[in-house]
């Protein structure tokens, strides 16, 4: 892997607004890390959450930071609060949702990193899924591995 060594410090990193009281801040970009791994920090309000989805070539990794998180992979449940890791591996449906009373706050990791591609592409155009045609939306997840199997089950 030809990438240099990185040290983001706390408040680095750009930080898109995805929609009120939302955010991501982008930790460490596929690019940077020679395509081995993407990471961002989401704070996500109470009752937000993901689509039903997959990625066909990325495993994902979430770290509760904050708040109580409800996440849906595969066919099981379970309900965390800070220290909660979940190991979301690619291929298999899932979908989690910040269920606590409060604001969560959650580490999302991929490896590789190009399902991350996916909230890097956001960034740059500051386009959001719901702005998308079902087209731009059906593109944007092929290019990155992604599919959409449905709304949250949760």
């Amino acid at each position: 892997m030809d990438a240099p060594g990185i040290a983001e410090l706390p408040g680095q990193g750009e930080v898109p607004n995805k929609s009120p009281g939302r955010s991501v801040a982008l930790k460490l970009l596929g690019g940077a890390t020679g395509g081995g791994t993407m990471m961002f920090e989401e704070t996500i309000p109470a009752g937000t959450g993901s689509t039903f989805h997959l990625h066909h070539d990325s495993d994902e990794v979430a770290y509760v930071l904050s708040g109580e998180v409800t996440f849906k992979i595969g066919d099981e449940v379970t309900v965390g609060g800070p220290g909660t890791c979940a190991f979301m591996p690619r291929g298999v449906p899932h979908a989690w949702k910040s269920t606590g009373a409060e604001t969560g706050r959650v580490l999302f990791l991929y490896t590789p990193a190009r399902a991350g591609g996916l909230l890097e592409e956001q960034q740059r155009t500051h386009r959001k899924f719901a702005s998308m045609s079902e087209r731009e939306l059906a593109e944007i997840c092929q290019r990155h591995g992604w599919e959409i199997i449905g709304p949250s089950p949760l």
